[in-house]
C-alpha cells in the first residue's frame, strides 16, 4: 500500500487519540455529575486509547491488551523512549485498571480524593507522547536528521511551563479549545488546570467519597446462578467461587462448633 506509514499514523490519530480525547471529556462530565461508575469507565477508555495510539505510532503490536492498562503500559516499554508519568498519575491508572472495566457492578468499587484533577494531570502527561516522535527530518546537503531527541526534550520542557502552552498539532482537544462555540469546550475547560485558554493556578472541584458493593460481593453464592443468564469475566467468576467456598467452609465450621 502506498504511503503505508502515513495511513497507519492517521489511523492512530483518528481512531485512538481523537476518540480518547472525546472519552476524556466524557469522563469529566460524568465526574461533575457524580456518575462515578461511568467516570471510571470513560476514563479507562480514554487511557486505553491513548496507550493504543502510542503503541501504533511506534509500530508495537498490541492485539490482546483489550481494557488492561497495566498490559498496555508494559508494552510501551518497547518504545524508543520512556514515558514520564508522576506517581499520582501512575496511581490513578492503577485505580482505573482495578475498577474501570467493570461496567455492570460485577465488583465493588470506591472513589476518594480529587480524582478529576488527577485525571487532567494524567491525560496531560500521557497525551504528550500520543504523536509521532521518532521520525527523520530531511536536511538539504546533510541528509536526514533524527528528531526523537528534540521531540522528547519538548515534552520534558513542557513540564516547566504553564501546562496550557503545550499543544499537539492537529489535536482534537486543541480544535475544541480553539472553537469557542464548540459544545464540548465548556465541559473540557471547567475547573481544568491543564487545558484551557488561560493559565490556572487553582481549581475548585468536588471530591467525591463514595463506594458501592456488588451484589455478588454480598452474596457470592449467587455467581453460578447469574452465569446461567449472562457473561462474567473468568477472573471475576474464579474470585467469587473461591469466596463462596470459603463462606461455605466457615459456615460448616460454625455449625460443627455449635
Amino acid at each position: 500500500m502506498k504511503n503505508l506509514d502515513a495511513h497507519l499514523n492517521s489511523f492512530a490519530t483518528r481512531c485512538f487519540r481523537n476518540v480518547a480525547d472525546c472519552d476524556y471529556i466524557s469522563a469529566r462530565m460524568c465526574y461533575r455529575a457524580g456518575l462515578i461508575s461511568q467516570f471510571h469507565w470513560a476514563a479507562l477508555q480514554a487511557f486505553e486509547k491513548y496507550f493504543k495510539a502510542i503503541l501504533l505510532y511506534n509500530r508495537i503490536k498490541a492485539k490482546n491488551i483489550r481494557h488492561n492498562l497495566a498490559d498496555a503500559q508494559k508494552l510501551t516499554q518497547r518504545a524508543p523512549f520512556t514515558i514520564r508519568l508522576s506517581d499520582v498519575s501512575k496511581k490513578l491508572l492503577s485505580h482505573l485498571n482495578d475498577y474501570g472495566r467493570f461496567r455492570y457492578l460485577e465488583t465493588s468499587y470506591f472513589i476518594r480524593g480529587p480524582k478529576l484533577v488527577e485525571l487532567d494531570k494524567a491525560v496531560w502527561e500521557l497525551r504528550r507522547y500520543c504523536r509521532v516522535l521518532d521520525y527523520e527530518l530531511p536536511i538539504p546537503s546533510k541528509g536526514p536528521k533524527s528528531m526523537l531527541k528534540l521531540e522528547l526534550e519538548r515534552n520534558e520542557n513542557a513540564e516547566r511551563l504553564p501546562f496550557q502552552q503545550f499543544h499537539i498539532i492537529g489535536g482534537k482537544l486543541e480544535a475544541i479549545l480553539k472553537k469557542k462555540t464548540d459544545p464540548a469546550r465548556a465541559p473540557l475547560i471547567w475547573q481544568n488546570g491543564f487545558y484551557g485558554s488561560s493559565r490556572r493556578k487553582r481549581v475548585s472541584v468536588p471530591m467525591h467519597s463514595y463506594s458501592e458493593n456488588s451484589p455478588l460481593f454480598l452474596h457470592p453464592q449467587l455467581i453460578d446462578h447469574v452465569l446461567e443468564f449472562i457473561h462474567i469475566p473468568k477472573d471475576v467468576v474464579a474470585a467469587y467461587r473461591a469466596q463462596a467456598n470459603k463462606s461455605l467452609n466457615t459456615d460448616a465450621c460454625d455449625a460443627g462448633a455449635g
